[in-house]
């Protein structure tokens, strides 16, 4: 097992939420939906980093921080795809035929 103390632990997270936050920062509002998906890839790594923690969780408050990143990642994900899914299913086409019912005139 690799060992993570907890001020390199914090300086990952801190560097990561930096990085993020500027990579971010620069996405042109029109690409925002299709990364929807990829963030959701993003929310997975979450979800593995606080399986992560909780198994090698040797404190009651390790636990709850595992705990917790797990359930918020998860959460995230779930979230993510229903809304990824949403907004896919504005792309898609109609299958119900549309029948137009004109009215004869009686001579």
């Amino acid at each position: 097992m690799i060992g993570v103390s907890g001020f390199i632990g914090l300086y990952i997270f801190m560097l990561a939420a930096f990085a993020g936050w500027i990579i971010i920062g620069r996405v042109p509002a029109i690409l925002h939906t299709p990364l929807m998906s990829g963030s959701n890839f993003v929310h997975g790594i979450v979800v593995i980093g606080g399986i992560y923690v909780l198994l090698n969780a040797a404190t009651p408050g390790e636990q709850a921080i595992g705990f917790f990143a797990v359930l918020l990642g998860s959460g995230n994900a779930a979230g993510g795809f229903a809304v990824t899914d949403r907004m896919l299913g504005m792309f898609k086409t109609s299958d119900v035929k549309v029948t137009h019912h004109h009215r004869t005139k009686k001579a």
